[in-house]
């Protein structure tokens, strides 16, 4: 039988049309959503991301396997003074020469705390999380671990740590330092860090602090004079670079090579997580901005 050409024109038609009614009924041809981004490639060994109020995993890479964490040990450390009960952060700790020497003998980054002069909790708290001081590191550790020595109250101070990491649910990590210069067992993982981050930020103080880009503190002087300490700078970058930023904290060293634990809060949400051995300075942060803006598409 032939067919006009009005009539093959006819039947092509029909034809585009019921394979177009199929695939919209698949949603084939639906108004399809922006695809996913694409998941980004990190310079870091390790990675984690996830959204702080429910806690929904956003990135992972290698998240659970143990590194050395540099300084963000650091939070860890202001996380069990901040914890301490009937805690008074403008109570006065005097600065000691074993800090001095520890900082010298380790060749430490450093608060640039003065032996004899008495400083606050508080301002301890900003001496180490913003220029990374293991200076005062060392002093809240001698401050608020117990015993009759400071090698004692030192190691009741990391063993506060370790306590409060299993309370936490950290079961990969593990702290020997109270800054980060370890001994060959402090390590966590990008998972656990993100993890730690994230309760330490349920502390108005701890948020304040490690939002602060620059504090100035004014201590007291053996003499009772007031000193002005030179500004401390927060090492961690991406408060400049990187719209919406709330914390947390940087790390580095030979083992840890260059970490970052980082927040951000955008249109309501705050995505947090970890690079762990990047390559540098300049590219942890490439890596966490990577991250953040990933993980807000996904949060």
């Amino acid at each position: 039988m032939k067919i006009g050409i009005q009539g093959i024109r006819l039947h092509r038609a029909a034809a585009v049309a019921v394979t177009t009614g199929a695939m919209l009924a698949t949603g084939a041809l639906s108004a399809a959503p922006a695809q996913a981004a694409t998941a980004p490639t990190i310079a870091a060994k390790g990675g984690f991301v996830m959204n702080n109020s429910t806690g929904k995993s956003l990135y992972t890479k290698a998240a659970d396997t143990k590194r050395s964490t540099g300084s963000t040990t650091k939070i860890m450390t202001a996380k069990v003074v901040l914890s301490q009960p009937n805690l008074n952060l403008d109570a006065k700790v005097t600065i000691q020469k074993a800090y001095s020497d520890y900082i010298v003998s380790k060749t430490a980054s450093s608060a640039r705390l003065i032996v004899g002069d008495k400083v606050t909790v508080r301002q301890l708290l900003y001496g180490l999380m913003l220029p990374s001081g293991c200076d005062a590191a060392y002093a809240l550790a001698d401050k608020f671990g117990t015993g009759s020595t400071r090698a004692a109250r030192v190691k009741s101070f990391i063993g506060k740590m370790n306590t409060t990491a299993k309370s936490l649910g950290l079961k990969n990590t593990h702290f020997d330092s109270f800054d980060g210069i370890g001994n060959g067992a402090n390590y966590s993982t990008p998972r656990d860090l993100t993890k730690l981050a994230s309760s330490a930020m349920k502390s108005s103080t701890f948020r304040t602090i490690v939002k602060t880009k620059k504090y100035t503190a004014k201590t007291v002087t053996k003499t009772g004079s007031t000193r002005t300490m030179a500004p401390w700078v927060n090492t961690n970058t991406l408060l400049n670079n990187y719209s919406g930023t709330i914390g947390v904290k940087t790390g580095s060293g030979p083992e840890a090579k260059y970490c970052l634990v980082f927040a951000a809060t955008r249109n309501g949400k705050t995505v947090i997580g970890t690079v762990l051995a990047s390559t540098s300075a300049t590219q942890r942060e490439t890596d966490a901005k990577k991250l953040l803006t990933y993980g807000f598409s996904r949060a």
